[in-house]
């Protein structure tokens, strides 16, 4: 009897697992079971070329339709995987139907965390995390509308910098007393800010949202200490939260996401979890961590299938990410938390430099800006625990592999 796996999801994770398992020599039948109606398409792009129009909705997908073809895998759009009987080995599907599968790959992502104040269901009020979303958006905006961003992390200064470039007046609302508060140093948020600020934004921070206000249509935010935003157009970009619902009502380990080891495998031997659903060990940074990056997808769907196909390969990969805002590319490699000194390379003012993480002398983090070179050469620094002289590290006109 034939095998059969399943893929539950649509998004890079589940493109890349489809493809690896292919490549790594798995024959039996193949199933894609996704919750949206479309192929597995580029997330990126969504709050930057496709929400400014200047990418069209036929460029998206990963991979075309025929590549699905051409590999035998089974695309069920729109019918996602809603339950799993872990010991009959089957799935549920949301038509009603079920499917029998020997391996289940979880590669279901997460949803946008939804913002519990009054006026939340208002028209008008937008989160943005799918096709459908943006699509939503776009047909709002009307020449003279306002938006106002809650949410001052990526994904809300993206959107910031696409509607100031399509000319709409914006507002952004932080909680926190900067921006990206979790992921860079204050040195960078400051850097941010003013650009934000340059560009005509109105960054406000330290403010709570406590109400959206509006009778057939949003038209302002309430903030906890009076302010009132007015808005046509409110964008909520306040983070993600993993889908572990099905999981857990399977009875498979969850802990921030769907736990998994080194090799994607969950608390079941038959079932594996990628990508932004799940949190992995990672010894690098001695404790278990989720991550939510394209790369990441990408090489957890590599491992996952590596693993299935007989030859274990153990994800550990320094992590990266990236972020376009106006003409500022911000690339970003390993993760900065607990450090306990910052180095600068470069000018701001010039607007291409790197922001170094050290931690105990040793690198663990860099933000790039503009500064392509410092981001690639970090790659490799950081996977070697490196230790540069502080001294040389400040001067950037050394390369950064010449300040060890």
């Amino acid at each position: 009897m034939q095998d059969t796996i399943i893929v539950a999801g649509g998004g890079h994770a589940a493109a890349q697992v489809v493809d690896s398992l292919r490549r790594d020599g798995y024959a039996g039948r193949l199933v894609m079971a996704c919750g949206e109606p479309v192929i597995p398409y580029q997330r990126p792009p969504l709050s930057k070329k496709f929400l400014a129009g200047e990418l069209e909705a036929e460029r998206l997908p990963i991979r075309p339709a025929s590549f699905y073809e051409n590999i035998r895998c089974e695309l069920l759009l729109g019918n996602p995987v809603v339950s799993i009987d872990p010991r009959g080995h089957r799935v549920g599907l949301a038509d009603g139907g079920s499917l029998a599968y020997d391996k289940l790959v979880l590669a279901i992502g997460g949803h946008a965390r939804p913002i519990r104040v009054p006026g939340a269901e208002l028209p008008g009020v937008y989160v943005l995390r799918t096709l459908a979303d943006v699509e939503a958006i776009r047909a709002r905006l009307k020449p003279g509308v306002r938006v106002a961003v809650v949410g001052a992390g990526y994904i809300g200064l993206e959107c910031a910098a696409t509607f100031r470039k399509l000319g709409h007046d914006v507002t952004v609302i932080e909680m926190m007393d900067r921006v990206m508060n979790r992921v860079v140093a204050p040195e960078m948020s400051r850097f941010y800010q003013a650009e934000h600020a340059d560009h005509g934004v109105n960054l406000l921070t330290e403010r709570c949202v406590q109400g959206l206000l509006g009778d057939d249509s949003v038209h302002a935010v309430e903030c906890a200490d009076g302010t009132q935003v007015p808005a046509d157009l409110v964008i909520v970009g306040i983070g993600l939260v993993p889908n572990t619902a099905l999981a857990e009502s399977a009875g498979l380990a969850c802990d921030d996401g769907i736990a998994v080891d080194e090799y994607c495998r969950t608390s079941d031997p038959d079932i594996y979890a990628i990508g932004d659903c799940c949190s992995h060990p990672s010894p690098r940074y001695g404790r278990r961590i989720r991550l939510e990056s394209v790369d990441n997808a990408f090489e957890q769907a590599k491992s996952a299938a590596a693993v299935i196909c007989g030859k274990p390969a153990p994800h550990d990969k320094t992590p990266w990410f990236w972020s376009d805002q106006y003409e500022l590319k911000l690339q970003i490699v390993g993760l900065s938390q607990h450090y306990d000194s910052v180095i600068l390379r470069g000018d701001p003012a010039t607007r291409s430099f790197s922001c170094c993480y050290l931690r105990g002398g040793e690198l663990i983090a860099l933000d790039a800006v503009n500064h392509a070179k410092d981001f690639m050469a970090a790659r490799k620094l950081i996977a070697e625990r490196a230790r540069p002289d502080p001294a040389k590290l400040a001067d950037d006109s050394l390369a950064l592999r010449d300040t060890l």
